[in-house]
């Protein structure tokens, strides 16, 4: 028996070439099934992979928190994953157990016990709930509101990228926190119903529209006091020119930057200097000692009904997951991004009711 993995293949120098069989930035792999299992590892078989924008720095960043994936190498991903086998040092671990796994994009993989994560699913939860409100995703929306922003009841709070995974989480959450206003800015009429209608969000702008300034400006009369961003460019411009005095600016990413050879900073960066604003770039992983304790958070949130998910999942398998990538810097999805890579009706029996 065989099995597939997707590798890097090419270096991109703008976007990135979705196609596994015309020098693409990926190839596909195919690689039998081990039959036997080390003593000091376990084979998991994923069965979901997680779709993240920083997924494009990972490719070619030379100076940055992680690493480049190497060239010939598995692409690097987080995935939820089922436990198959156990080696025979590891007993604290079962076949079905469910794990987030540090598998990167492959159907299958042999890991040790420090590249999974068992997780156990809360009242009113689900398994991909670990890829996204109770994941890096909310994590990441998490610490960036409370730790970066301080967020205080009464600021006036302006989300970007808010239809994706982490802003939708981030908004929420400042929803939660007393924020007087939360207004968030996507791409589509659709997103921004969903953010009003669906999340709670006061007020959302579409950037595609021709007025779209002028929205924001009408939408923030008392101007910002927190910015949480996902995508840079214009829309941080925009935000810059509308801070209040000592506004807090969280940097999480800089989605309209990524696929481009000459990335642009910010031109309206003396209202930095005048509005005494405060801008801080953050990975989720700085938070490391405090995770158990915002998901805990996160999860009461959730079974409250405080805290809504959305999933975009794209079924199809693992050859999917290329194409997958690029449409998510085209912004097609709402919520969290996931490939399906196999279905959980495949799982193993005693674990398979999700």
């Amino acid at each position: 028996m065989s099995y597939k993995q997707i590798l890097y293949n090419t270096p991109p120098t703008d976007a990135i070439n979705p196609s596994l069989t015309n020098n693409g930035t990926f190839r596909l792999n195919t690689v039998p099934l081990p039959t036997t299992i080390p003593a000091d590892k376990l084979l998991i078989r994923v069965h979901y992979l997680s779709l993240d924008p920083a997924m494009r720095q990972w490719l070619t960043a030379k100076r940055s928190y992680i690493a480049p994936v190497e060239l010939g190498a598995i692409m690097r991903g987080q995935s939820i994953a089922q436990i198959i086998s156990v080696g025979t040092s590891l007993s604290k671990f079962k076949p079905g157990d469910w794990v987030v796994a540090y598998s990167g994009w492959t159907e299958y993989a042999l890991l040790s016990a420090k590249e999974v994560q068992p997780f156990t699913v809360p009242a009113g939860g689900r398994p991909t709930d670990a890829m996204s409100v109770l994941g890096m995703t909310g994590l990441t929306a998490y610490f960036g509101i409370t730790e970066v922003c301080k967020i205080k009841p009464g600021d006036t709070v302006v989300v970007s990228g808010a239809a994706g995974a982490t802003g939708s989480v981030a908004g929420q959450i400042a929803r939660i926190q007393g924020a007087k206003r939360v207004i968030g800015l996507a791409g589509s009429r659709e997103k921004c119903e969903f953010l009003v209608r669906e999340l709670g969000f006061d007020v959302a702008v579409n950037y595609k529209d021709e007025d779209w300034k002028r929205q924001l400006k009408d939408a923030t009369p008392e101007y910002i006091d927190v910015f949480f961003d996902n995508t840079g460019g214009e829309i941080l411009d925009a935000c810059l020119a509308r801070a209040n005095r000592d506004a807090r600016f969280a940097i999480c990413g800089a989605i309209s930057q990524y696929n481009t050879s000459k990335p642009k900073g910010p031109a309206s960066f003396m209202t930095v200097i005048s509005q005494r604003v405060t801008m801080k770039g953050f990975i989720v992983f700085d938070y490391a000692d405090k995770y158990a304790s915002a998901v805990q958070e996160l999860g009461s949130w959730l079974a409250q009904g405080k805290l809504k998910r959305k999933e975009h999942i794209v079924p199809g398998g693992i050859e999917g997951a290329p194409q997958a990538l690029v449409d998510l810097y085209k912004g097609v999805n709402t919520g969290k991004m996931m490939v399906e890579v196999a279905p959980v009706s495949e799982a193993l029996a005693d674990k398979a009711k999700l």
